[in-house]
């Protein structure tokens, strides 16, 4: 239940009618803060109060916040001294656009136990120093969670971006409404629905938002990480490559599918079920059939006592290595009217408008090769004179209008090409590479479970497209050719475990030459 006590603390020798409020909004660009600002200064003069609104601009949007910061007191005829910015510890409420926001804004110090309360949208914008990261980048929202609850003297978060996407209106609407439903400032709700209707755009969808947030904040003093519902996937659109199949066949084939991942123990269904559907969309249900039985010979070395580590890795793995990206599922993706629809929503252009699509593509003759049958592709790369003599016409940066039939007309094609993926070389050569970093896993199962896990997930360091694709296939062989030198050893799997975590650390690969040149050196000694 919400703590009804006002968190707001008057100054030494200040009446209550005398007390300066002071309210500060951190968020980044395109979320709407200067609007929130102004609503909540539009409710507080509405309410007798003189209010005061400023704003300190980030480095630039979306790598820094803007922070829109407010004072307001009660017009009792004498004209109050206001701060043009928050200062440490004389905050009374903060309100946080994203998560990480009201993390920065604990660093700063202007979240106190004694006195603030904070208020944040509990959903997540990676930060740049996140998306850079080559491995897993992401910092701990969980972490988060429980410092804000430690420092805060009140902490209200829930997903208000998405109580504002589902209601088609931007995230300052909902912020808005879990400030009024958090009961922290002396205004009544229909004093913010007014200031709403006053701004006379967007006013349905900004109230049904507001009413959403409002009503959940009342609700709650604190969420968990995020609203978040599993749900079983639906069968995803799949293309047989032997015959044109109908509905009730593909249908069938996905029971089928379905039936053998709940055969499977239990801790191995959810991330079966994902990678199955993943698979099945990418190629088509017989090639889900191949997924499976590639995951079954995991699932036959592994045991319950072992808590199924090993098969749980290879669904992972394996789905996300036969789900390869090439020229055909680039084009695939971006014909897609799933992602038509999820533009028009994120640029916000209404049902009827015209928009206006740009692709850049930028092939290499390696995926134009890769695209080629397997004997043309395999006879243009054995020759290099004609290789260079053909990559010198299509190694350039080409821009794609989908809008238009001409572009769309031409991705459409290529993403069709899936039907006749299997006799490509791009296929053959990923499915070779497949077969003999999974052999080399499963081959170390029985003497030394650890290292075939940790041989499974060095996987995790293959990704991205054309030059991305080829760095990082590069470090993931560098990775494994230590493999020789430490198999035997009991630290074996842990020293595999830092190789990898030293190449997704380092973009240019040095520390991962640094741990290379100690493995050369190790003796018998296991590692501290």
């Amino acid at each position: 239940m919400l703590d009804q006590a006002s968190p707001l603390r008057p100054k030494v020798g200040a009446s209550d009618d005398e007390r300066v409020i002071k309210l500060a909004v951190l968020a980044v660009g395109g979320q709407g803060g200067g609007v929130l600002a102004d609503w909540i200064t539009d409710v507080a003069e509405r309410n007798g109060y003189i209010a005061q609104s400023t704003s300190v601009a980030g480095v630039a949007q979306r790598t820094g916040a803007t922070i829109y910061y407010i004072e307001m007191a009660r017009d009792t005829g004498r004209l109050p001294v206001f701060a043009l910015s928050p200062s440490q510890g004389d905050v009374d409420i903060l309100i946080a656009a994203e998560l990480m926001e009201a993390g920065r804004a604990i660093i700063r110090g202007f979240v106190t136990p004694e006195r603030t309360t904070l208020i944040a949208s509990s959903h997540r914008i990676a930060a740049v120093s996140e998306k850079i990261e080559p491995g897993d980048g992401r910092a701990s929202s969980q972490k988060v969670h429980a410092t804000a609850e430690a420092a805060a003297k009140r902490f209200i978060a829930f997903d208000m971006e998405k109580i504002a996407a589902e209601n088609g209106t931007m995230i300052s609407a909902s912020l808005l409404g879990a400030l009024a439903g958090s009961d922290t400032l002396p205004f009544t709700r229909e004093s913010y629905e007014q200031a709403i209707g006053a701004g006379g755009r967007g006013v349905k969808s900004s109230l049904a938002a507001f009413g959403a947030a409002y009503d959940r904040a009342r609700g709650i003093a604190a969420a968990p990480t995020g609203d978040k519902a599993i749900a079983k996937p639906a069968a995803p659109e799949a293309r047989s490559t032997a015959k044109v199949s109908g509905p009730e066949t593909l249908l069938k084939g996905w029971q089928e599918l379905a039936a053998r991942v709940g055969a499977l123990p239990e801790p191995v269904r959810a991330m079966a079920e994902r990678g199955l559907k993943k698979v099945v969309d990418y190629q088509d249900i017989a090639y889900g059939g191949e997924y499976l039985n590639r995951l079954d010979k995991a699932v036959a070395l592994d045991s319950a006592e072992r808590g199924y580590v090993l098969s749980v890795a290879a669904a992972k793995h394996l789905a996300n290595a036969m789900c390869y990206d090439d020229m055909i599922r680039v084009a695939d993706l971006k014909t897609r009217s799933t992602r038509d629809r999820r533009v028009r929503k994120e640029v916000g252009v209404k049902e009827g408008s015209v928009l206006q699509v740009t692709e850049y593509f930028h092939p290499r003759i390696e995926e134009f090769c890769g695209t080629l049958p397997v004997g043309i592709g395999s006879y243009i790369e054995s020759r290099p004179k004609l290789a260079a003599f053909l990559d010198r016409r299509i190694n350039r940066g080409r821009h794609i209008r989908t809008d238009s039939f001409t572009g769309f007309a031409m991705l459409w094609f290529i993403g069709g090409l899936r039907r006749w993926r299997r006799r490509l070389l791009r296929h053959k050569v990923e499915m070779e590479h497949l077969e003999r970093w999974y052999e080399l896993a499963l081959a170390h199962a029985r003497e030394d479970y650890a290292l075939c896990t940790e041989i499974l997930n060095c996987r995790r360091l293959i990704k991205g497209y054309s030059d991305t694709h080829a760095r990082a296939q590069s470090k993931f062989d560098r990775v494994l050719s230590a493999l020789p030198m430490l198999e035997g050893r009991e630290d074996a799997a842990d020293w595999i475990r830092r190789l990898r975590e030293a190449a997704l650390k380092d973009e240019k690969g040095d520390m991962l030459d640094g741990a290379l040149k100690t493995v050369a050196t190790l003796d018998d000694s296991p590692i501290l």
